[in-house]
């Protein structure tokens, strides 16, 4: 059985402070000590943080490793934990005079509170379009779906319907909006709903004889709905500019005990305001 001196120990590797130390033994161990105590039993197993620093080059080369990583979006006090935790002892002042040397704009970009984003390309319009389903109003029986050209920000389509997971549906809107510019777009970008289904295979087919790096299969992009970043940032304004009052609305009436979800209701609301939400969506 582990003694305090083991989790003392262990805590202290962690590069928790003394306090720290302290409220875990008490919360999680049942021991109280004086911090008085503790810095006695840290001397006593020779467990020091301004003694036996470790290579200069050790940690220069664990903190660029870091950086090269995700450790490039941290700042200093969590890349001083960082080195605590891997066994390496380092004051806090020295991780950051090393990290302004081998990350000096990251240094910058964090004090000027900027995260560094991933930088979005397309080659032009339609070169790829981004589609997905939005759910906020879906408890009330109305479900949005869209699409948006990821160079322009053009809304390809943006419609409201009682489903968007139906492929035949989305289906529908793809080829319509095919029909409408005689043509395709070099990709089309979705989640990996089954509603997408009939979208992948008909862009696919109308990519078959492309002799670019993205015809046939390479022409539909599968990924996650929250890293699809161009109709999330569509969702977001959408939200802002007309839906949220939709949502308000129709949140009030299930608070006031005038909508319980059942299908009788959710088709009145459908019936009620289906329309004037196409017409905010067209808008």
């Amino acid at each position: 059985m582990a003694s305090h001196l083991d989790f003392i120990s262990a805590y202290f590797g962690m590069g928790m402070s003394h306090r720290d130390i302290l409220f875990a033994l008490a919360a999680y161990h049942g021991t109280v000590i004086s911090i008085r105590t503790l810095k006695r039993i840290l001397q006593r197993a020779r467990l020091y943080r301004r003694k036996n620093y470790s290579d200069v080059t050790e940690i220069v080369s664990f903190i660029q490793e870091e950086v090269r990583r995700s450790g490039g979006l941290f700042g200093y006090r969590w890349m001083h934990t960082k080195c605590l935790e891997n066994g390496l002892s380092v004051s806090r002042n020295e991780v950051a005079i090393i990290m302004q040397s081998v990350d000096a704009d990251g240094v910058a970009l964090r004090q000027r509170r900027t995260l560094r984003r991933r930088r979005y390309f397309a080659k032009g319009p339609n070169f790829i379009w981004h589609m997905d389903g939005w759910d906020k109003l879906k408890p009330y029986g109305i479900a949005v779906h869209g699409c948006v050209d990821g160079f322009s920000r053009h809304l390809v389509w943006l419609e409201a319907h009682s489903t968007n997971n139906n492929p035949r549906l989305v289906g529908g809107y793809y080829i319509k909006a095919v029909a409408s510019l005689a043509g395709c777009p070099s990709i089309v970008r979705a989640d990996n709903g089954t509603e997408n289904g009939h979208v992948q295979v008909m862009q696919q087919y109308l990519r078959r004889n492309g002799t670019d790096s993205f015809s046939g299969e390479k022409s539909f992009l599968y990924g996650r709905s929250t890293a699809n970043q161009r109709i999330e940032f569509m969702w977001g304004m959408l939200r802002k500019q007309c839906m949220q009052f939709w949502m308000d609305l129709l949140g009030s009436l299930a608070d006031n005990g005038d909508f319980c979800g059942d299908e009788l209701d959710k088709a009145l609301i459908q019936f009620c305001f289906m329309a004037m939400i196409q017409v905010c969506c067209s808008n």
